[in-house]
């Protein structure tokens, strides 16, 4: 019941107009820059908080609230429309976004991004506000060990289950692992596959990666091909009210909770959320085959993950002054500008403040449904640029995006090599998702193995000591092993 009082007592002060104007320009802007190859939401927030100084915390909360879910769902626009994340956390949205605007289903393509991002954003906020301090103690349990096997879980999975030839997805794996080992030790501060190079010493960005790998590709198709396409040939579009809803609920729903659960994880965030959601959802079709085809749900299942981990790593952030991800921290720097110390006292000292903010993320998400909706129209005539205009579009918007990150042009340079890469292993069939997420997931992996080794002192058998582990292992083993056992009781079924 305390619950509910400090929310009845916040609602006047979320629903002023100044707090609702902040919104729905945090909102417009978070879509602006999350439809930008190269920027982010920690960015735009970063960014913000010098221009927050004189105003009501409040107001800035909630500005800051709809960029972080607009960012969210404006990454999805071009990773639909042009095959380009517009953050990591938008990679898994391309599997089957890209494939349904190429077969003329753009538009509602977006309208499911749409509806899944706000469906996953409403559901986290709820969480954020109803189920913060339990879940943040929950993520707290997870050691060092478990981290180590949750990575594990997740680039494995993703090797078996994306790519038809598992040999050329555990390749494309390897080079991602090697790409997430250059910079710095992080335990050792040693230098490692810099080759005295200053610009490598902070290692390889992931957006330089994703960019070069995700966008250079098809530009490079587009201007090889160099056959212009008049808007009449454009396929028809598919109206919205002729696609069943329902179907999608159970994806929204159960991709939803892992996002949630991933998000209260630090150091995870939305782009594995989204990824693993995208993996469960594959797994669990009788016909997977249509995933990274052009299903519906794939994109469903990316985007309410992706967005349901928005308020959900916000959680230990207000709760307990642990950021999940560096949105988080920056938003804590921005609360910590206005006097505002997250932890248990926050919840006491600055009630109506803390519970305005979680109802900010609940409202905003609400905002970016409407202004998502009004703003489709304008989104899909992207698809009617030909295409000698639309590749060297694409470049400029790659190169200035690369650049933007550490004004850096060895940072362009990089971006390119890893288009031409990316072009081959298309040419060659080898799938480039496993080794972006082993960029991800890689380093992680990697630092919570020698962590759990330093704390247990060289012993193996502390990485099978923990409950969560057993259970994470069980569900990789179970994720890996059910294709090969259905393939062989299907063949075993027609003989």
């Amino acid at each position: 019941m305390d619950i509910l009082t400090h929310i009845f007592a916040a609602l006047p002060h979320v629903f002023a107009p100044m707090v609702v104007a902040s919104m729905v320009l945090g909102v417009i802007i978070g879509i602006t820059v999350g439809a930008l190859p190269g920027l982010s939401a920690t960015m735009a927030i970063a960014v913000l908080i010098p221009l927050t100084f004189a105003m009501d915390p409040l107001v800035a909360l909630g500005m800051i609230a709809g960029i972080y879910n607009g960012s969210m769902y404006g990454s999805s626009i071009p990773a639909i429309l042009l095959r380009i994340p517009g953050t990591p956390a938008g990679i898994a949205t391309v599997f089957d976004g890209y494939p349904m605007s190429q077969q003329g289903h753009g538009k509602l393509a977006l309208t499911i991004s749409l509806v899944s991002s706000t469906f996953g954003s409403g559901l986290s906020a709820v969480a954020l506000i109803a189920l913060a301090p339990p879940l943040a103690a929950l993520a707290l349990k997870f050691s060092p060990a478990d981290y180590f096997w949750l990575a594990v879980f997740g680039m494995t999975t993703i090797v078996v289950l994306l790519s038809d030839n598992p040999v050329k997805g555990f390749l494309s794996a390897c080079f991602g692992l090697i790409a997430g080992m250059v910079g710095i030790d992080p335990l050792t501060g040693a230098e490692r596959f810099a080759f005295d190079n200053l610009n490598l010493l902070g290692g390889i960005h992931i957006v330089i990666m994703l960019t070069g790998l995700y966008a250079i590709p098809p530009a490079i198709d587009l201007a090889v091909s160099g056959i212009a396409r008049s808007a009449s040939k454009l396929p028809k579009q598919e109206k919205s009210r002729d696609f069943r809803w329902l179907p999608l609920l159970p994806v929204w729903i159960k991709s939803s909770v892992i996002g949630i659960i991933i998000g209260i994880i630090p150091a995870l965030g939305g782009n594995v959320a989204a990824l693993l959601a995208w993996n469960e959802q594959r797994r669990s079709d009788k016909d997977s085959d249509r995933y990274g085809k052009g299903a519906p749900e794939g994109v469903a299942a990316a985007e309410s993950a992706n967005n349901a981990d928005t308020s959900a790593t916000l959680i230990p952030a207000l709760t307990l002054g642990i950021p999940g991800s560096a949105v988080a921290a920056v938003i804590l720097g921005a609360m910590l500008v206005h006097g505002l110390q997250p932890g248990p006292e926050l919840f006491e000292k600055n009630t109506n403040i803390v519970y305005g903010f979680m109802l900010a993320m609940l409202i905003s998400s609400a905002i970016l449904f409407i202004i998502g909706r009004l703003g489709a129209r304008a989104f899909i005539n992207v698809l009617k640029v030909p295409p000698l205009l639309l590749a060297p579009m694409i470049l400029c918007m790659t190169l200035i995006g690369a650049y933007a990150i550490h004004n850096s042009m060895f940072d362009v340079f990089l971006m390119l090599a890893f288009g031409f890469i990316g072009f081959g292993m298309e040419r060659l069939d080898i799938p480039t998702t496993p080794a972006v997420l082993a960029v991800i997931l890689g380093p992680m992996a990697e630092e919570s193995l020698r962590r759990a080794l330093l704390i247990s002192g060289g012993e193996f058998g502390y990485l099978f000591e923990s409950v969560i582990s057993w259970i994470i292992i069980c569900t990789t083993l179970v994720t890996v092993f059910a294709p090969l056992i259905r393939h062989w009781l299907g063949k075993k079924s027609e003989s």
